[in-house]
C-alpha cells in the first residue's frame, strides 16, 4: 500500500504550539490531505480527501491523511490512535480539513474522532470544512466546543481548496440519507430539531414542498412515502409514536404558519417613505418563499437605484437585489432561534436598504470576518443551509458571501456592509455612491466644503484608498488630498489604517 510523504518534524526551541505559524499548518494539512488513499468501494460512493497535523506541546509535529496505514481509517484516527496511542498530547494543537466525526456517527464500540480529541487533552482545533452531512453538520465542533477545546476555522482560499479536492465526496454526502444513530445520545444544535409536540405533516404547504421539490431535482412526488423518507432523513420530519410530525426546522421551512408555533419565525418588512411614512409586511408563510416574495415587493416600491445609461442602471438594479436575496437567505439561514423576541427584518427607503438577523456571528466566526466579506464557511442551522441550497437560493456551503462584495463591485455599486446592532448582525446595502452621501448624517454633510463632498461623494463607493489614488481621481495636488482625507477623517467617515508609505484609508459607513 502507498504511504504518505509527510514525516515527522521538530520545530526548533522556539516552536511551541502557542506560537505556531498556523496559516503554514493549515496549508500543510491541505498538502497532506491531496495524498489521502480511498478505499475501494462497490457502492460507487466517493470517500473524503482528509489531511490533518498535530503541533505537539513542545513544537514536534506530526501528519497523518485519511487511509495512509490502513483502508478507510480517517487520518484523526492514524494520528492519534495509530501514531500516537501511547504518547501524552496535553495542549497540543490539531489541525483538520474535515470536521471531526461527531458522537454517534460510528457504530459502537468504535468512539468518534471528537471523541479520540477530547480524551487526549487536545487544546484546540482547527477545521477545515464543517461536515457536508445536513444531519450531522457542525455537530462534531459543538462537541469540540461543548468539551472546552477551542475550535477555529481555515482560511476561506484554503477552505475552497479542500471544498475542490472533495466535490465528488460532497455531493454525494449531501444527497445521503442520514445513517441511524445507535445508543449514542445525539448532540443538539438547536430546539428546532426536535418535532413539535403539537404539529402535523398537513401543517406543512404543499405548495411550498412542491417548489423544494422542483427546485431541488427531487424524483419523488409529495405526499408519497419515498419523500416523506426524504425529508425524515433531512431532519424536517421525526418520527413519535408511531407518525411523522414536522421539526421546528420542517415548520419554519414549509409550515403554513410557523410563527403560530414559533413567534420569532418569519420576516418582516418595512419601507420608509417620503415625510415619515411607513409601508409594512409580514411575510410569515413558508421561508423558501420568503425571500423572493420580499424582493418583490420590494422591486415594485422602490426607484431605480442610479440614473446613468439605460444598461448600467439596469445592472445595477439586478446586482442589488441579487446580492440582498442572498443577504435575506443569510439572515434566514443563520439566524438565532433562541433568541425569541427578535425576528429577521429588511428595512428598506430610497437611501438604502437594511437586513436584520438576531444573533451574533457562529462561534469562532467573528464580526471582523464578516465585515471583510472573508469569513469561513460555517452554518449555525445547517438544515434549513442545506434546503435553501438545493433550491439554489444560497451558494453551497456560503460561498455566496464571498460573491456578495464582488458582484456589487463588477456592478459599480458601494460594497455591501455588516455591522453589530445588538442583538442583530445587520448587512446594509447602499442603491449608489449618491444615497451613502444621502444617508450621512446632515450635521457632519454641513461642515464639508463642495470639493470635500464631491471627494466623499466618490469615496462611498470603495473599501479603501490611498491617497495618491484619490489625488488622481479627484484630480488634486497631493497637499490637497491629504487635508481632505485628514477632515474626512476628523469627522468620522474615514479610518485610517497604517503608517507611511503604507497608509490606506477605510471608508467608515454611514
Amino acid at each position: 500500500m502507498a504511504r504518505s510523504s509527510a514525516k515527522t518534524t521538530k520545530r526548533g526551541a522556539q516552536g511551541e504550539a502557542s506560537k505556531l505559524d498556523a496559516r503554514k499548518m493549515m496549508e500543510m494539512a491541505v498538502s497532506i490531505m491531496r495524498v489521502s488513499i480511498p478505499e475501494p468501494r462497490d457502492d460507487g460512493k466517493a470517500s473524503p480527501l482528509v489531511g490533518a497535523v498535530l503541533v505537539k506541546a513542545d513544537g514536534m509535529i506530526e501528519s497523518a491523511s485519511r487511509g495512509e496505514l490502513r483502508q478507510g481509517d480517517h487520518a484523526e484516527f492514524t494520528l492519534l490512535e495509530r501514531k500516537n496511542r501511547s504518547n501524552k498530547l496535553d495542549g497540543a494543537v490539531l489541525f483538520s480539513t474535515l470536521e471531526p466525526c461527531a458522537p454517534g456517527s460510528r457504530r459502537d464500540p468504535k468512539l468518534s474522532c471528537a471523541e479520540r480529541i477530547v480524551l487526549a487533552r487536545i487544546e484546540e482545533v482547527w477545521v477545515g470544512l464543517e461536515d457536508p452531512d445536513p444531519t450531522v453538520d457542525r455537530k462534531g465542533i459543538k462537541y469540540l466546543q461543548d468539551s472546552g477545546v477551542k475550535v477555529r476555522m481555515f482560511d476561506r482560499d484554503l477552505q475552497e481548496a479542500i471544498l475542490d479536492a472533495n466535490k465528488d465526496f460532497i455531493e454525494q454526502a449531501e444527497a445521503r440519507a442520514a445513517e441511524a444513530r445507535e445508543k449514542k445520545e445525539p448532540i443538539v444544535l438547536s430546539k428546532l430539531e426536535e418535532a413539535l409536540a403539537a404539529a402535523q405533516i398537513q401543517d406543512f404547504d404543499d405548495s411550498a414542498l412542491e417548489r423544494y421539490r422542483e427546485l431541488a431535482g427531487i424524483p419523488d412526488p409529495v405526499g408519497s412515502e419515498s419523500f416523506s423518507r426524504r425529508l425524515l432523513a433531512q431532519g424536517l420530519l421525526r418520527e413519535v409514536d408511531g407518525r411523522l410530525a414536522p421539526t421546528g426546522f420542517g415548520l419554519v421551512l414549509f409550515g403554513r404558519e410557523p410563527r403560530a408555533s414559533m413567534p420569532q419565525a418569519g420576516l418582516l418588512g418595512t419601507i420608509h417613505l417620503a415625510g415619515g411614512r411607513e409601508e409594512t409586511r409580514d411575510f410569515e408563510g413558508p421561508a423558501v418563499f420568503a425571500p423572493e416574495q420580499a424582493l418583490q415587493w420590494l422591486k415594485d416600491k422602490l426607484p431605480n437605484p442610479i440614473d446613468r445609461t439605460q444598461a448600467q442602471r439596469r445592472d445595477a438594479n439586478e446586482a442589488l437585489f441579487e446580492i440582498l436575496r442572498e443577504g435575506i437567505v443569510n439572515a434566514l439561514v443563520h439566524r438565532d432561534f433562541a433568541i425569541e423576541g427578535a425576528k429577521c427584518q429588511v428595512a428598506a427607503s430610497p437611501e438604502k436598504i437594511v437586513v436584520m438577523s438576531p444573533g451574533s456571528p457562529v462561534e469562532p466566526i467573528t464580526m471582523e470576518q464578516l465585515r471583510a466579506f472573508d469569513a469561513p464557511m460555517l452554518s449555525r442551522n445547517p438544515v434549513l443551509h442545506f434546503v435553501f441550497a438545493k433550491m439554489k437560493l444560497a451558494e453551497e456551503r456560503g460561498l455566496g458571501l464571498k460573491s456578495m462584495r464582488t458582484r456589487a463591485a463588477e456592478a459599480g455599486l458601494p460594497p455591501p456592509n455588516y455591522s453589530w446592532e445588538d442583538p442583530y448582525v445587520v448587512l446594509t446595502l447602499y442603491p449608489s455612491a449618491e444615497s451613502v452621501v444621502e444617508a450621512t448624517d446632515s450635521s457632519v454633510l454641513a461642515q464639508l466644503s463642495t470639493a470635500e463632498r464631491s471627494g466623499w461623494a466618490w469615496l462611498a463607493g470603495r473599501d479603501t484608498v490611498t491617497s495618491a489614488e484619490y489625488a488622481a481621481a479627484l484630480g488634486l495636488p497631493n497637499r490637497t488630498a491629504l487635508n481632505h482625507l485628514k477632515r474626512l477623517t476628523g469627522l468620522g467617515l474615514l479610518r485610517r489604517v497604517g503608517a507611511g508609505p503604507a497608509t490606506r484609508y477605510e471608508v467608515v459607513r454611514p
